[in-house]
């Protein structure tokens, strides 16, 4: 009691302190911004010390967090990232309070030795990075998005409450977002044209807005299966359906594919499939690039330059796809035919992380080039798999296939082994959301961004307390 009070004073003196010093340094500079200062401070300080609640307001900012740019070389995601920032902060200082209990853990799960290997294959190839300073700044941010989203869920889900808090805490600020923007695109009668003028500020487009959007079918029907009143079973069943209506009015292609097959994941669980579905899919997606390669295939799709055009009318938009003269398609033909092309210069330890818009021009071909290729945004090569072994080689690519085999694994692994309901469910709604995360990367690249990097981390430190809460409880079982 007395070291509780003596915490308050400190606290308490130094606040007053940093007030003062303050309302000194806006006198002189004549600007009152500086005020609010030490006021930050303390709400950061509060934050740090109360993980939860930090945690859970990281994980409710992330659908209206926004991208802001100070200058050409500099941006954040608003206020997501500053909280990112705290929350590993707090992460770091927990471990160190904690050290000599982490020390005498038996072992470390599987899953995070391989997420260990990930981040330290990206330090080494910053050594032989095109651009070692991008490729540094990758480094930080993944850093603080593994603190933050795994190594925060980690701390706090040993209590299922806070995983249940968390994940639907993401929910239901999703839905709010979802809401602002239905209204907004009912103004333009749902129209193609009109979804990602409807979208701002929160999602830089309509991908980015339908691949979060999407992982939230699971958590509702969790939600559904989890409530023991039929009340709130209809209440989720209701807005299950308006995210499938949100899901089809986002006119986006990739989450329209990841719905089917995250809605397929349900099937291969109770199969025991799932984990050989995703070999059997790595074997398939190399044979299709070996046929395309093999007698240079691949030359027979270039696209008409003049044809490939983007359509504001939706119909008119799929029927260019089926057709091949989509622009967005074309591009991405284009950008995946430079970056298979450049994988011979890098299949050791690649160009380098965020490197790809560097070194890619030089090895496209102008045969497959589109009207967007001059590529304003600096955007990427559009499939994240392949961007791995570009950016961090062979290595990179097989780390990444491990650490989502290895999860896919344990996750039909816990779902057989527990009969606890809770976990049963959420293991399922989690398997689903991995497998639509995995269907958008094949057409996106969104691991590392704050909308989809997020929820793939926090899925995976869910993967690893289950396996451990469940793997306890079978124990118990048996022993009884």
């Amino acid at each position: 009691m007395q070291a509780a009070t003596q915490n308050r004073n400190a606290v308490f003196f130094v606040f007053a302190s940093l007030l003062v010093l303050a309302a000194i340094a806006a006198a002189f500079w004549q600007q009152p911004y500086i005020l609010g200062i030490p006021f930050i401070i303390l709400i950061s300080f509060f934050l740090v010390t109360r993980l939860h609640y930090l945690f859970c307001l990281l994980v409710i900012s992330i659908p209206w967090s926004i991208e802001y740019t100070f200058n050409q070389s500099l941006g954040t995601d608003l206020p997501d990232e500053p909280l990112m920032l705290l929350t590993s902060f707090a992460v770091i200082i927990w471990a160190v309070q904690h050290h000599k209990n982490l020390l005498k853990k038996p072992a470390i799960h599987p899953i995070l030795w391989i997420l260990f290997l990930q981040v330290l294959w990206v330090i080494i190839t910053l050594v032989t990075s095109t651009n070692p300073l991008v490729s540094f700044k990758y480094l930080l941010a993944k850093s603080w998005y593994v603190l933050a989203f795994a190594g925060a869920p980690l701390i706090l889900f040993r209590n299922a409450g806070y995983l249940k808090k968390s994940f639907f805490g993401l929910f239901y600020s999703m839905f709010a977002v979802l809401i602002v923007i239905l209204v907004r695109h009912a103004f333009t009668g749902f129209t193609f044209s009109g979804i990602n003028l409807s979208l701002q500020p929160f999602f830089r487009n309509h991908v980015n807005y339908s691949s979060l959007l999407v992982c939230m079918v699971p958590l509702c029907i969790a939600a559904m299966q989890l409530s023991a009143y039929k009340r709130m079973k209809f209440f989720f069943s209701a807005i299950l359906l308006l995210l499938l209506f949100a899901v089809i009015t986002s006119y986006a292609r990739g989450a329209w594919l990841a719905l089917l097959t995250g809605l397929s994941t349900y099937g291969l669980l109770r199969k025991k499939a799932l984990f050989i579905t995703f070999i059997l899919m790595i074997v398939f997606a190399l044979g299709t690039v070996f046929w395309f390669i093999n007698n240079d295939r691949y030359l027979q799709y270039a696209p008409d330059y003049k044809s490939t055009i983007f359509h504001s009318d939706f119909t008119q938009h799929l029927v260019a796809t089926y057709q091949m003269k989509d622009v967005s398609n074309a591009e991405r033909f284009y950008r995946w035919i430079a970056g298979i092309r450049m994988i011979k210069d890098s299949w050791k330890t690649g160009f380098g992380p965020t490197t790809f818009y560097d070194n890619y021009r030089s090895y496209s071909l102008p045969i497959f080039k589109t009207w967007v290729s001059n590529n304003p945004e600096h955007s990427t090569v559009h499939n994240y798999f392949l961007l791995m072994i570009i950016e961090q080689g062979t290595i990179g690519l097989l780390l990444m296939l491990l650490l989502l085999g290895y999860m896919f694994y344990t996750a039909q692994k816990i779902y057989h082994r527990t009969q606890d309901a809770f976990w049963k469910i959420m293991i399922a709604a989690i398997s689903a959301i991995l497998v639509m995360i995995c269907t958008v990367n094949f057409l996106s690249d969104l691991i590392e961004t704050d909308k989809i990097g997020s929820v793939f981390y926090i899925c995976l430190a869910s993967l690893v307390i289950a396996d451990i809460k469940t793997k306890s409880k079978s124990l118990l079982a048996i022993a009884s």
